[in-house]
């Protein structure tokens, strides 16, 4: 479970995230779409714990990030727009590291990395390093580490970019499995074909405020839209602003 009420981050006199409110129960997963630059991925780090907000509260998985933020992040994986790995490890090297930081057991981190490994399709490569990966396969290693302790949310911040359309099919389904298994996962993206496909609820975000919410077919009735695409909900509840962006990924 993820729950942010009242979220702030200013720099300076620059407001980037303006009192945002959003929840994520567990099974859910919950779109955060907009255009570059609306304060998607602000919002995104400063629930992972990597920005400190200006104002407003988050607890993951009952944990105050202010007061437990151990406990908080323990519970939490995060998969960024811009992976870093250490390339000159294999994938199971990599994924045994990430294990450590979390306090998995010797024995039940080998289980969890042949789980892992194999969910996302890259039991071939367990021992290869991960110098030799292509931008997906990095992406998928990246998603197994997020996973491999178990976390009860994830934040994931626009998975689909690099993906070829077999990485991109098989990312939805995981995310689709894991959400089945009790995972809230709360998704940024400006790709309106991922929200629409993937998401159980969509907040839209522009200039750091959320400006709807809901289903698709909330959204549909918020916008008086009778077409049951994203795009042209999109254009009436934004009058257009960031829609290039966006279609430039679909």
């Amino acid at each position: 479970m993820i729950a942010v009420s009242d979220l702030v981050k200013q720099y300076g006199r620059f407001t980037a995230v303006d009192l945002i409110s959003l929840e994520v129960k567990p099974g859910q997963i919950h779109g955060f779409l907009g255009p570059n630059g609306a304060g998607k991925t602000t919002t995104i780090r400063m629930i992972a714990g990597l920005l400190k907000p200006t104002a407003g509260r988050i607890v993951v998985n009952g944990h105050d990030l202010a007061t437990e933020p151990e406990a908080a992040k323990g519970s939490l994986g995060f998969i960024p727009d811009r992976p870093f790995i250490y390339e000159k490890l294999t994938a199971a090297e990599f994924l045994r590291f990430h294990g450590g930081l979390y306090g998995i057991g010797e024995s039940a981190v080998e289980e969890r990395i042949r789980e892992m490994l194999d969910l996302f399709e890259l039991a071939r490569w367990r021992d290869e390093l991960v110098e030799s990966f292509s931008h997906g396969m990095k992406q998928r290693l990246v998603m197994a580490g997020a996973f491999l302790h178990r976390p009860q949310a994830v934040l994931v911040d626009e998975p689909m970019v690099g993906l070829d359309p077999r990485g991109a099919r098989l990312i939805k389904t995981v995310f689709r499995k894991m959400a089945d298994r009790g995972v809230a996962i709360l998704m940024s993206t400006h790709t309106l074909e991922v929200a629409q496909e993937m998401c159980d609820l969509i907040s839209i975000i522009l200039e750091g405020q959320i400006i709807a919410s809901g289903t698709v077919e909330d959204l549909r009735r918020l916008a008086g839209s009778a077409d049951d695409q994203l795009t042209p909900l999109f254009l009436k509840l934004t009058g257009g602003s960031g829609l290039q962006e966006i279609d430039e990924v679909l």
